[in-house]
């Protein structure tokens, strides 16, 4: 099984070996924007679980909400999708998320390192969990809190 998933690992955005629900999720994904969100219903299933370090959302309905307020106060976001492993109805992506927020790192571009596990299903994305730093991607971007959460990461890597 994993010999067929490591023959199955690619690094380029678009694979005619990929399903279309692939396919469409990385290209998507590398152009949605606050001006495109109306693309999610294009790769999500009606009842996409979707889950990240701090929610757990179900229903296609729920998603589009919480991307809308996510964006909203978003000044730029960008994915860069660098790999994809697939095996069957399953991939894992692992991208770069390059965003920036006015109250956050002095609204300079912050960059987070992240992958996500989704399962297709009925050519639409049904499952997506993504794994990442949140400590990078939000407490260390806090002008107080920041320091702190630094200060504590300098203190267990000792």
């Amino acid at each position: 099984m994993l010999k067929d998933a490591v023959d199955k690992t690619h690094n380029s955005q678009q694979d005619s070996q990929h399903p279309n629900w692939l396919n469409k999720f990385v290209n998507i994904y590398q152009t949605l924007s606050t001006t495109n969100l109306h693309l999610l219903s294009d790769i999500y299933h009606d009842n996409i679980i979707f889950i990240d370090p701090m929610h757990q959302i179900q229903g296609f309905n729920d998603l589009s909400q919480y991307f809308e307020k996510l964006y909203q106060n978003l000044s730029t976001c960008h994915f860069q999708i660098d790999q994809v492993i697939y095996d069957g109805e399953q991939a894992a992506i692992y991208w770069n998320m390059s965003y920036q927020h006015p109250k956050l790192n002095r609204g300079e571009v912050v960059t987070v390192y992240g992958n996500s596990h989704i399962k297709g299903n009925q050519d639409k994305v049904i499952f997506h969990r993504d794994y990442l730093d949140l400590g990078a991607m939000l407490y260390e971007q806090l002008p107080v809190f920041g320091k702190f959460t630094q200060w504590i990461k300098n203190r267990a890597a000792k």
